[in-house]
């Protein structure tokens, strides 16, 4: 392979790795109140249990 191929390839790699760096650095958690959370929890026991019945 030509070294302007590996250069090429070399660049995608990087550019992707560098996208996915960016991406994990400028991830926040979402600031939710004890009641956001509670209610959060309550729905997904809600769903779980209409999945189960479900199968």
């Amino acid at each position: 392979m030509p070294w302007y191929a590996w250069l090429i390839l070399i660049v995608a790699i990087g550019s992707i790795v560098g996208g996915l760096l960016m991406l994990r650095d400028s991830a926040k958690k979402l600031p939710l109140s004890e009641e956001q959370l509670k209610r959060i929890h309550e729905r997904e026991i809600e769903q779980n249990a209409k999945d189960a019945q479900d199968r």
